[in-house]
């Protein structure tokens, strides 16, 4: 017995805000200092950008919006995509929630 679509209150395309949190400073084994933290920046950032692209391929890069903690240890990105389907939002989360860099998928 198939099951009709669950309903959505979203209606597409349309764009989306999804903010992705990582853990960037004071990584066991990482070097001290600003450098380290630069670099995990923009590791954090470049594997993000990737995976967004993968399913958002028009996505504008210039449009994240990018916060770092207080204390420097997390990063936040937002990326606002024109989301098409429910499917694209779903395979979206489900490759950014399985990037070992995220914490966080809002």
């Amino acid at each position: 017995m198939s099951s009709p679509e669950q309903p959505t209150l979203i209606e597409y395309p349309c764009d989306f805000p999804i903010k992705i949190i990582g853990r960037v400073g004071s990584l066991p084994g990482s070097l001290p200092g600003a450098a380290s933290l630069e670099h995990g920046r923009q590791e954090f950032t470049q594997a993000v950008l990737m995976i967004v692209k993968r399913h958002a391929p028009d996505y504008d890069e210039a449009n994240m919006e990018v916060r770092i903690s207080k204390k420097n240890t997390y990063l936040s990105l937002t990326c606002t995509i024109r989301a098409v389907s429910r499917q694209q939002l779903d395979a979206l989360y489900q490759e950014l929630c399985d990037h070992p860099l995220v914490l966080m998928v809002l």
